[in-house]
């Protein structure tokens, strides 16, 4: 990529991952001259596929799409990218209390029946209240002071009664936040549901956010874009040490001295990271207040090879959901033609923090530990090769899979979060309002800071820089079913209720009976 500034550009975008180089797309069909500065030697981002003939491909960061995702869907079809199903006709586990609990579908077997309603009661909860939080400002929601100013572990402490629905929530929370519930805002998660698209299509692999992944890898949409862009429109190795805005615009210094200007400037890198850089004059209070409060995601993703798919022997396939052990949740890893088998486990929250202080042996042997009593198989002991990636050590994200926000940030600093600095604009899959920390709300992000810059050059009116994406006609969503008995369940406190109110009617109806003849009198007289 190139390395010289060629005069002064329209646009600067800072971060060569999927969100700054959508952005810089858009800008360049609009008849821009853009110029992305990323500070890694490659693009990508947050997106990372490793080549080598051990494997031949390998995302070790942002990987799965799906139904709703629109935006990134069209853009891998514009550039030919194809896509593969994940694995999910055989059983998935749930491994729970050392021993495997094999399930088909989404929600893993109920241990009771008053597990069964406190879940369904749980999850038909905090769908109803998404819908009261509007997704492009969660801090208006009724209720969003109050939500804001508790943790998920607390909302589910006093709602939850089961061990089993507290525990499927920690670990969604674990899973997809790569956080702890107990860190987490209550708020900030029903946002994060709602903008994908509610529990289950959320949660699901089949008609979820998990249901595909890139052939080749996600990393390609960015080479793509790159490719696109030309190498006048890309310098890698350029990590940005300061912006400085003057009445022409903004002055970029990178840190080996090089010196940049455009009119306008797209910051596309983690809000978490934004601090690194030196502002003149210096981010609003609320900017630089709200930045110190998003930390990162803590997640190391590990590939485990084999020589076979054991699992699909067994019926199994490849999906472990823990809430013990290193892995919160895997998935087969397998290529299109059935070659390279191997699970890719996610090991998050708590969990990253423990393992990351163990050697790369260590994690191996844990993980192959795991997996052998997971699978009831003695071959998961025996890999042929391990990959791992550390995203907490890697300087220009911080940590995976975004920044997430703990009780009262979104309500007190929220309202900045995309709000422009004179000519300074935010993009990144944070600052998105639907499929928030996934490749499609980076897309979004990075599109909607691009027309954002196009209005303020008065090229598009305002109404025009937020759009809707017209659904995938190769990738339809498909609702999901939900029979009207799951509707009708009560909760566990309300099925108490009514089991009392039986019981005081049945009472009730004994001692009518049995006293029918002197009631009988009392009414003759």
């Amino acid at each position: 990529m190139g390395t010289m500034s060629n005069g002064k550009r329209d646009v600067i975008v800072i971060g060569g991952g999927i969100s700054g180089l959508s952005a810089a797309k858009l800008l360049q069909e609009q008849g821009q001259n853009v110029l992305v500065l990323e500070a890694r030697d490659r693009v990508g981002g947050r997106t990372y596929t490793l080549r080598d003939p051990a494997f031949e491909y390998l995302d070790v960061g942002g990987t799965y799409i799906g139904p709703t995702q629109n935006r990134i869907i069209r853009l891998a079809k514009e550039y030919g990218i194809q896509n593969q199903i994940v694995n999910e006709v055989e059983r998935t586990i749930e491994f729970r209390n050392g021993k495997s609990h094999p399930f088909r579908g989404a929600v893993p077997a109920f241990t009771s029946f008053l597990a069964m309603l406190d879940t369904n009661y749980a999850l038909r909860l905090l769908d109803s209240y998404g819908k009261t939080i509007p997704a492009a400002a969660p801090w208006d929601a009724p209720r969003a002071v109050e939500w804001d100013s508790m943790t998920v572990k607390s909302w589910v402490d006093a709602n939850c009664w089961c061990e089993f629905s507290k525990d499927s929530i920690d670990l969604i929370v674990r899973a997809a936040f790569a956080t702890e519930s107990c860190d987490l805002s209550f708020l900030f998660f029903l946002w994060y549901i709602k903008v994908g698209g509610g529990v289950l299509r959320f949660m699901s692999t089949t008609d979820g956010g998990q249901e595909r992944k890139f052939v080749g890898g996600s990393m390609q949409v960015s080479e793509r874009i790159a490719e696109q862009l030309g190498e006048d429109g890309v310098f890698l190795n350029h990590v940005v040490a300061s912006v400085e805005q003057t009445n022409d615009g903004v002055k970029v210094t990178t840190r080996d001295g090089g010196v940049f200007e455009a009119t306008y400037l797209i910051s596309a890198m983690p809000m978490a990271l934004l601090g690194r850089i030196v502002f003149q004059p210096p981010l609003p209070c609320l900017k630089s207040q709200l930045i110190q409060r998003m930390p990162m995601g803590s997640v190391i993703k590990t590939c485990v090879f084999y020589k076979t798919n054991f699992w699909r022997n067994l019926d199994f396939n490849g999906i472990v959901l823990g809430t013990e052990g290193p892995v919160s949740g895997s998935f087969e890893e397998v290529k299109p033609d059935g070659s390279h088998p191997a699970i890719m486990g996610f090991v998050n929250g708590a969990m990253a923090r423990k393992y990351c202080l163990q050697t790369r042996e260590e994690r191996k042997q844990a993980i192959c530990e795991y997996y052998a009593k997971a699978f009831g198989s003695e071959e998961a002991l025996h890999p042929i090769n391990y990959v791992e990636q550390n995203w907490m050590e890697e300087e220009f994200s911080g940590g995976c899979y975004m920044s997430s926000m703990a009780p009262g940030v979104f309500t007190q600093f929220g309202r900045v979060l995309r709000e422009p600095f004179g000519n300074v604009y935010f993009a990144g899959t944070e600052t998105a309002d639907c499929w928030a920390g996934y490749m499609e709300g980076g897309v979004q992000a990075g599109e909607r800071a691009a027309r954002e810059v196009l209005h303020r050059k008065g090229l598009i009116s305002k109404d025009e820089v937020w759009q809707e994406e017209p659904e995938s006609l190769e990738i339809p969503a498909k609702p999901f079913y939900e029979s009207p008995l799951e509707k009708m369940l009560p909760s566990v406190p309300g099925f108490f209720k009514l089991v009392a109110r039986m019981t005081t009617l049945t009472a009730i109806g004994v001692v009518a009976y049995v006293y029918r003849d002197k009631i009988q009198e009392v009414f003759k007289q």
